[in-house]
């Protein structure tokens, strides 16, 4: 009996620390790793409907550096990293938009603004859909973030909790 509670202590550590499972995508429909650190891949345009019902598009922030986040209310690691988002957003107002892609399904839903009030997210969330998966490379795990430059090209993905220290050291980068 206690190997199984240290395994499922550990399991669940593991679950918690990496990400939530999202859909599984075939292997073809992964971004290429080495496009997205060479800034060669472009960030596929979309256009999504907010939470406070407004479409928006990924190009309305040409210009900005974009933090997409893809991410849902009943992910823990999601959770915990939206503090930091908060944060971040804030923090570099005037050249970064953090823009929340929520992947809750439709018995979820109903979830998402009572979960933004509580939490005080201060950026913009989006229902995502099939098609903004599959333009970006399939999300196999939540959250999953990217990191967009001024001129629309991903040049950094993490899959699973990450910290502010390298989203804030990355948007420096950019900003230089």
């Amino acid at each position: 009996m206690k190997h199984i509670s240290v395994f499922l202590i550990i399991f669940l550590f593991s679950f918690n620390a990496l990400g939530c499972n999202a859909k599984n995508e075939s292997p073809e429909s992964k971004l290429n790793k080495s496009q997205i650190t060479s800034g060669d891949k472009k960030a596929s345009d979309f256009t999504l409907k907010s939470s406070d019902g407004k479409e928006i598009k990924l190009s309305d922030y040409k210009g900005k550096i974009v933090i997409l986040d893809f991410w849902a209310t009943w992910c823990g690691p999601c959770r915990r990293g939206i503090p930091d988002l908060i944060s971040i957003q804030k923090e570099f107002q005037n050249d970064v938009v953090v823009i929340g892609i929520s992947l809750d399904t439709e018995s979820t839903k109903d979830n998402i603004k009572p979960f933004m009030k509580e939490m005080g997210i201060n950026y913009p969330i989006l229902y995502g859909d099939d098609k903004v998966v599959t333009d970006f490379g399939g999300i196999e795990a939540i959250p999953t973030s990217f990191v967009i430059d001024r001129q629309g090209n991903i040049v950094d993905q993490h899959v699973g909790l990450v910290s502010k220290d390298i989203f804030t050291n990355k948007i420096k980068e950019l900003k230089k």
